[in-house]
């Protein structure tokens, strides 16, 4: 048996893989685009979430008026609380005169931008962090999960309120209180991933034909790690929300602005009055939005988990 230098071994199997490779992921994608399709829950969680950002893109072309901050809430205090069906106001207006038609659309604007943020962010720290411990292990291992059971044991939205309290009253506290908040559970949903599949058959053999330590991590063990965290991420683009709009509520945001949870808070004041609408139609998106991730990250969750399926 002729014995072929490693990288002959190496260029042959890059040489003869690509094409069936490629036919695989595309068969790959194909079955599983099509089985999260096939839940209907899933289905209706992505026509929301197509709704909502339709809504939260082309905000500026669907309100009036044009403001120099349309993040700011106008007020007519000619027109307080108009109930829904006036002219010029079809949702109604608040106690102050703001528009709740405006402050749902602009604060579906404002709902993206802050899952974008916290969730991009805290994504790719917590995948970092959690990935490099999972991969060297050792001292910097330990150190790192000791900071992130300290962090896990705190509840998230207490965590994030005392956060949120120290900064003061503000939607760009709120953003980076969220942030510090919830890396953490990327970073321990990584390292298990990648601890995994570092003791996998496949990371034995890439270690018996000689490839380098930084070939593994970037090549074989990251691409396959991310699973768990994306569907974790489509969970937590709802959960920020929520907990945001819960910390505007109860004083925390910024007065005045286009966001659900201010919108709740100002409209509480006239329900026992039947002013229903000013805290209705905004906690109603709150509730869509948040349903929306979660319906799409369950089925996420289904469909690229095998298990969940036959433990069924």
């Amino acid at each position: 048996m002729v014995d072929f230098p490693q990288s002959t071994r190496r260029n042959a199997i890059d040489t003869i893989a690509p094409e069936s490779a490629l036919r695989v992921r595309w068969r790959r994608s194909t079955e599983l685009t099509a089985k999260i399709l096939s839940n209907p829950a899933t289905v209706l969680g992505f026509m929301i979430i197509v709704a909502m950002f339709f809504m939260a893109i082309f905000a500026p072309w669907i309100t009036t008026p044009n403001t120099p901050d349309p993040y700011q809430m106008p007020r007519d205090w000619g027109a307080t609380r108009m109930p829904p069906g006036t002219a010029g106001h079809p949702l109604g207006t608040t106690n102050e005169g703001g528009d709740v038609y405006y402050g749902i659309v602009w604060g579906a604007r404002m709902s993206l931008q802050l899952s974008i943020t916290v969730v991009g962010f805290t994504l790719v720290v917590g995948s970092i962090i959690g990935s490099l411990a999972g991969f060297i292990g050792g001292k910097l291992d330990e150190v790192l999960m000791r900071i992130v059971d300290v962090f896990l044991s705190i509840p998230e939205l207490i965590f994030a309120l005392a956060i949120a309290a120290i900064l003061g009253p503000s939607f760009g506290n709120i953003m980076f209180a969220l942030a510090v908040v919830f890396w953490v559970k990327y970073a321990r949903i990584m390292r298990a991933r990648v601890i995994q599949i570092k003791n996998s058959d496949y990371i034995d053999a890439a270690r018996i034909i000689g490839d380098s330590k930084l070939n593994i991590y970037f090549r074989d063990i990251l691409p396959n790690s991310f699973t768990p965290v994306m569907v974790q991420a489509t969970l937590d683009m709802g959960n920020v929300v929520l907990i945001a709009a819960t910390l505007s509520f109860i004083g925390l945001g910024e007065a005045g602005i286009a966001e659900w949870g201010v919108l709740v808070s100002e409209g509480q004041a006239g329900i026992a009055s039947g002013r229903w609408w000013a805290s209705t139609f905004p906690g109603l998106m709150i509730f869509l939005w948040a349903l929306a991730f979660n319906l799409v990250g369950d089925g996420l969750r289904d469909a690229l988990d095998p298990r969940t399926e036959s433990s069924r």
